[in-house]
Order: C-alpha cells, then sequence, then structure tokens
C-alpha cells in the first residue's frame, strides 16, 4: 500500500469509508508484561501490520521490558522502550514528540492512564488523531484527576472495551459522550478450541487424574483479583482428587499460598506461574472461575469461551455482557464466597450442564469475540477520525517538527531559516481539528502540568 497523505489534505471519501493506504500506527502502553490489556495490543498490532500498515509499540516505564515485547518482535511488530524516571517525567511528553515526527506518525493510540497522560498531549502537538482506549474501570490511586483530565481534552476519541466501563467514563466526568465509543475486545479464535490431547498431556504433567474435576483462574495475582474469595470458595466445592489451577504471579502470591496452606488446599491448589501457553492449560480445565473486585471485559473470559469452557464470574464491568447466567455460565456477586462455591459445586455435579454452557459460550465467542471483528472496529475509527479531523490547508510545519529539531532527530523544517518568508497563516495555525463533532481540544500545544 501507498503511505497515506492524510495531514492537511481536502476529504478523499465520505464518512465510514475505508482508507486504502498505509497508516503508520503509534501504540503507547505503560508495559510490555503479561496481561490483558497488553494482549489486546499485541494482537491489535500484529494484525493492523498484516494488514499493511506500519506499526510501533512504544512502552512508557520504569522497566518497560517484557514477555510482550518479545512476542511483538517476532511477529515483526517494531518495539520502542521509553525508560521513566520515577515521579511525573517531564520530559517523556517531548520524547514522544520527537519520535513521532521522526517516525512520520500518522495516528496514536495511547492506552490506559499514564500513556494518555504522556502521549495523549504529544499526539496533539504532532497534529495527527489520537484515541485512548481505557481497557478497566480501577483507576491508579497515585494519579492525579486534574492530571488525567487534562490530558484527555487532546484526545480526538476515547473508547472503552465494554458498556459498563463506558457508563464508568462517563460518570467521571472527564469524556463526553461524541467522543466517547465502544469496541469489545476479541481473541485470536484459532488459539483456542476444544484440544482432548493437550487436555490429557497437560493433565500428566501436571500429576492431575484424567478423571478428576478441574477449575481454573488466569490472571495477575493482584488484590483486585481477589483470588482470596475462589480459594475460599475452592476449599469446599473441590472434590479429594479435583484441583484448582492458578495461572499468573503477582504481589499476592505469597499472601495466597499462605491463605492456601491455612484452608487446607495445599495439595490442591496450584500455582502455576506466568505460562505462555494459556490455550494448553484451558483445554485441561473443566471451568474458569473469575473472582474479580473490578473489570473491564477480561480476556480470560472470552478465551474460555472460545475454548468450550462454562464460566463462572463475579458480575463486574463488562463481564455480564459476555457470560449469560444460566447460558453460557454463573454469575455472582463480586466477594460472596457461598454463591461462587454454590455455582462452582453445581458444574462439579452436572457436567452435561457443564458441557452445554461450553458449547454456548464457544458459539458465543465466535460469533462476537474475534480479534479480526476488534481490529476492523478500531480501523473503522481511524478512518473517521483521519477523514474528518485534519485541518483543509496545510500547514508549513508541525510542532512536533521543531521539538523534533530542537532535540536533533531531525534537520530544521523547510520554511523555518533565516531568510526563509513565512508561509503559515492563522487559520494555519488556529483552531484545532475536529470541530463540534470530535469536542473542543486545547488551544495552546503544550505538554500536560507536572
Amino acid at each position: 500500500m501507498e503511505p497515506c497523505d492524510v495531514y492537511g489534505a481536502e476529504s478523499r471519501g465520505r464518512t465510514g469509508a475505508r482508507l486504502a493506504c498505509k497508516l503508520a500506527i503509534a501504540h503507547v502502553v505503560s508495559s510490555l508484561k503479561v496481561g490483558g490489556a497488553e494482549q489486546v495490543v499485541v494482537d491489535l498490532a500484529t494484525l493492523q501490520r498484516a494488514a499493511g500498515h506500519d506499526v510501533v509499540v512504544i512502552a512508557i516505564s520504569d522497566d518497560p521490558d517484557g514477555p510482550r515485547a518479545e512476542q511483538l518482535r517476532r511477529r515483526g511488530v517494531e518495539v520502542q522502550l521509553l525508560p521513566k524516571r520515577r515521579g511525573f517525567d517531564v520530559s517523556i511528553t517531548a520524547r514522544l514528540v520527537s519520535r513521532f515526527a521522526a517516525w512520520g506518525t500518522s495516528l496514536v493510540h495511547v492506552h490506559n492512564l499514564q500513556p494518555l497522560i504522556y502521549a495523549a498531549p504529544a499526539g496533539w502537538l504532532h497534529r495527527v488523531p489520537v484515541i485512548h482506549t481505557r481497557h478497566g474501570v480501577v483507576d491508579d490511586p497515585r494519579a492525579r484527576p486534574w492530571l488525567r483530565h487534562a490530558a484527555a481534552a487532546f484526545v480526538d476519541a476515547h473508547v472503552a472495551v465494554s458498556r459498563p466501563t463506558a457508563e464508568v467514563m462517563l460518570s467521571e466526568g472527564q469524556v463526553t459522550p461524541p467522543k466517547l465509543h465502544v469496541v469489545t475486545n476479541g481473541v485470536d479464535l484459532s488459539r483456542f478450541a476444544p484440544d482432548p490431547v493437550a487436555r490429557a498431556r497437560v493433565r500428566a504433567e501436571l500429576g492431575i487424574s484424567q478423571q478428576a474435576w478441574v477449575v481454573g483462574a488466569v490472571g495477575r495475582l493482584t488484590p483486585v483479583k481477589d483470588h482470596a474469595l475462589l480459594l475460599r470458595a475452592a476449599a469446599r466445592a473441590l472434590p479429594k482428587d479435583g484441583r484448582l489451577l492458578l495461572v499468573g504471579d503477582g504481589p499476592e502470591r505469597a499472601p495466597l499460598v499462605a491463605l492456601a496452606r491455612e484452608l487446607g488446599l495445599s495439595e490442591r491448589a496450584l500455582f502455576l506461574g506466568e505460562r505462555h501457553g494459556v490455550p494448553r492449560i484451558l483445554a485441561a480445565l473443566d471451568a474458569l472461575a473469575l473472582s474479580s473486585l473490578s473489570e473491564g471485559l477480561p480476556l480470560a473470559v472470552l478465551e474460555a469461551m472460545a475454548a468450550g469452557l462454562p464460566v463462572v464470574a463475579t458480575a463486574v464491568g463488562g463481564v455480564p455482557t459476555a457470560v449469560t447466567d444460566g447460558l453460557t455460565g454463573f454469575l455472582v456477586p463480586s466477594g460472596d464466597t457461598e454463591a461462587l462455591e454454590a455455582r462452582l459445586t453445581q458444574l462439579r455435579d452436572d457436567p452435561a450442564l457443564a458441557a452445554r454452557m461450553g458449547r454456548n459460550g464457544r458459539k458465543v465467542a465466535l460469533q462476537r469475540y474475534s480479534a479480526a471483528r476488534m481490529v476492523e472496529r478500531y480501523m473503522d475509527l481511524y478512518t473517521l477520525l483521519l477523514v474528518r479531523q485534519h485541518p483543509r490547508g496545510k500547514p508549513t510545519v508541525r510542532p512536533s517538527a521543531l521539538v523534533a529539531h530542537v532535540k536533533g532527530s531531525s534537520a530544521l523544517p523547510r520554511g523555518l531559516g533565516p531568510s526563509a518568508p513565512r508561509e503559515a497563516t492563522d487559520r494555519d495555525e488556529g483552531a484545532p481539528r475536529g470541530g463540534a463533532a470530535a469536542g473542543a481540544r486545547p488551544r495552546s500545544p503544550t505538554a500536560p502540568p507536572s
């Protein structure tokens, strides 16, 4: 495909049309470690590159590298690491602006809070559309709300991964309805399916009887996942030869291991740590459990459904939009040990019901939750913003080009030499792109306050 010349060009098609040209897409994340949001970015970037676009994933963090970085590199996606100093690092926005200019970025997609604060103003300075996806509803308690609200004003479109997440974003007052969209998560369906061979092999590797009833949970061991609730429910729901497989790692591991010992689950609760072969683990399960206090739209649930497993989950965030109670699994109140135990026991004692729910869940996943469908929705949104929100008159210089020159990553932009005449007009540097439909944007091209 030819590169898109969308900056300063006239509209080339109706809203909703596809751009048959190559984009330079920059995804900005705060981590490339194991996690649902990180996996969404991997699948999104991979499929965009496969469609012919140039894609880079930039990680901002004290320790930005991680397993997802290697996964992206293996799939041919460029990864850039942007180490961050402790606290608020005022240099991050300027460094991002310079990179966007040097790379010729045509669109910036930021994921979650920290990238929003640093990268949204940088995308605005580069004069390209900025999209922000919020993958969950839990905020970083250390973040200053006024800083988040200030950064949100630089965004052209906010995306929630579920309708409940969208409702939370609206209630916080940082997003207006015209700028808010819902794009549900999707998974690579080719990786998840019932697999009797993998089931037998994984159980043999873990020393689990082929006839045992096995429930699993996939997710980081953090307080918001409330694995303690699951351990308490499993202590009463698991038969003697049953097993609970906990896939993931995190700061709660030691307390959870101690709780399992206290509950008499030391032999039946297996802490498997981070695993890259999640499809194989799912194949070994009879059910998936999710005990979270808060969620956006968890990939673990979608992957389990695609693998043909019934799901027992707390009714939080976007989980009820994916799991239909009594049809594809069971929903229970958050924090209710007895309800979770009762539903796990019901699936344990009724294999026919569990199998039927698993088949129903797989059918729903195949129809609604493919990664390809998710990417198509995002590309439609990209097209909408690129067609609607560029200025009609082509400015002589992007502000980002000046920043890149000052930082030494590019030559002085044409038209700004000592004897060169000034060609930019007030219209060129005036009101931000987007008009009323996209919402007003800040007038002064400044980075967010510290």
